[in-house]
């Protein structure tokens, strides 16, 4: 993953060696603190007792994956950064969430990868974009047809969740490209329907560990190249106003710590979605 988790040098020290615990002050974090990548952080319940001494550098707030990676690892973090009582919206159903009653969200971090919808390569950098002070993280079940989302503000500077939603895959922006995954990603007769006649291909060239390669797919090459895809559930992040959905599609697959990366593009002509570009 090409984002970083914001959290200091000494987190790697206190777990090897028992360190002594830092004050959980903003003021006790130098401005030149160092950072970690997703690689050297393991979220389990015996880090979450070390990242709850460390402060999150202010930095942090001005991405909204570095906030989101430092929410989902540090429970006291977490339990700050959200604004009791929580709303909680399902339909016409309306509740509240208290203190007392939040079960710590890890998101995608146990499963090591994440997806994420965009609608061109050009919309991927919005991602970057420090001026985004509205997110939404989205959990899409295929298998109930609802989409659980986490809508995110940020509020005086610090982002806060500050709303749960839960709507119907079809009421979803992108309901259209879901509807078609959900039978893409389980049925290959239908996915070999949904090829392009030739597919872009970019990935690593086998012959050289430090090159790419370029070439194409046809759908009787395509059992070779096809990805294990995840099936009965996907997270979407929104960064900013939701997009209308148009006629194309980038479908991405990143993994946390393991170097992964995968994307399929797909375009939407006369009602029907096809797999157009596939880059690893």
């Amino acid at each position: 993953m090409k984002q970083f988790f914001v959290v200091v040098l000494c987190l790697l020290l206190l777990a090897s060696c028992g360190g002594s615990k830092t004050s959980n002050t903003e003021e006790t974090v130098p401005a030149d603190s160092t950072v970690v990548t997703a690689d050297s952080l393991a979220v389990s319940d015996a880090s979450d007792d070390l990242l709850a001494n460390l402060p999150m550098p202010k930095a942090a707030d001005e991405l909204f994956d570095d906030f989101l990676y430092n929410f989902a690892a540090n429970r006291k973090l977490q339990m700050e950064r959200i604004a009791f009582p929580l709303k909680k919206v399902n339909g016409n159903k309306v509740e509240t969430i208290d203190k007392r009653q939040w079960r710590m969200e890890r998101y995608f971090m146990r499963q090591q990868y994440y997806t994420l919808l965009f609608d061109s390569e050009r919309h991927m950098e919005v991602v970057k974009d420090t001026s985004v002070n509205h997110a939404v993280v989205e959990m899409i079940y295929f298998n109930t047809g609802a989409i659980i989302q986490h809508v995110f503000n940020r509020l005086r500077g610090v982002w806060m969740l500050t709303e749960i939603q839960t709507i119907p895959i079809s009421a979803s922006n992108n309901a259209s490209f879901l509807e078609f995954y959900s039978r893409f990603s389980t049925d290959t007769e239908f996915q070999e329907e949904s090829l392009a006649e030739s597919i872009q291909f970019e990935g690593p060239d086998p012959d050289d560990d430090f090159a790419r390669m370029d070439g194409v797919i046809t759908p009787d090459t395509w059992e070779a190249f096809a990805p294990e895809l995840p099936k009965q559930m996907i997270y979407n992040i929104i960064y900013g106003k939701p997009r209308p959905e148009g006629n194309r599609k980038v479908f991405v697959l990143r993994g946390i710590a393991n170097g992964m990366e995968l994307e399929m593009t797909f375009q939407r002509k006369g009602g029907e979605w096809r797999l157009y570009k596939l880059t690893t």
